[in-house]
């Protein structure tokens, strides 16, 4: 008996340690993000490339541009379209990132504010985003999305990914430029 309570005990407290670790991923990656506050990075769409999609063959460009201890705000210019920025906020639910669209005159679009929570799969240069209700009730096709954003461990590259039914759907290269 005394046995299956030692055991008990070292299985609660094993069951622990993943939840804190995935805490500590999700805080380190804010921590890494915010510490690129001010950066810009270019690139390109690197999937798809067919001219059909609205990325292909267009400069794209993040700008980590405001960071407060809870939230740093990115605007996302493809081309020379300015209307997208990724909020990542920390929270005590955890991380989310958002997409928010808003028309040239500051209005929302129809489409925004979708996104979601960080899964406990990510680490300190990676975290997935799974689509949450709101997305899916915004845009049903998009229920299954999830938003991949990797940091290079040295501060020169994001990249941004987005899978959708668990197949590649978008992946955008941006290096660091000189600010």
């Amino acid at each position: 008996m005394k046995f299956l309570g030692t055991a008990a005990i070292l299985g609660a407290l094993a069951a622990v340690v993943p939840v804190h670790a995935h805490a500590e991923g999700k805080a380190d990656f804010f921590a890494r993000l915010t510490s690129l506050c001010g950066a810009r990075f270019e690139g390109a769409s690197v999937f798809p490339r067919e001219a059909g999609d609205a990325f292909a063959g267009k400069k794209l460009v993040a700008h980590i541009a405001t960071c407060t201890a809870d939230e740093v705000r990115v605007p996302f210019t493809v081309g020379a379209d300015r209307s997208r920025t990724w909020i990542f906020t920390k929270s005590a639910a955890g991380l989310e990132l958002k997409h928010d669209h808003r028309h040239a005159d500051g209005t929302p679009d129809e489409q925004t504010m979708y996104g979601g929570m960080a899964n406990d799969q990510g680490s300190a240069d990676v975290q997935s985003f799974e689509a949450d209700a709101y997305t899916a009730k915004l845009i049903p096709a998009a229920s299954t999305n999830v938003w991949t954003v990797t940091l290079a461990p040295d501060g020169k590259s994001i990249s941004y990914h987005l899978a959708r039914d668990g197949k590649p759907r978008f992946k955008a290269e941006l290096a660091r430029t000189a600010n």
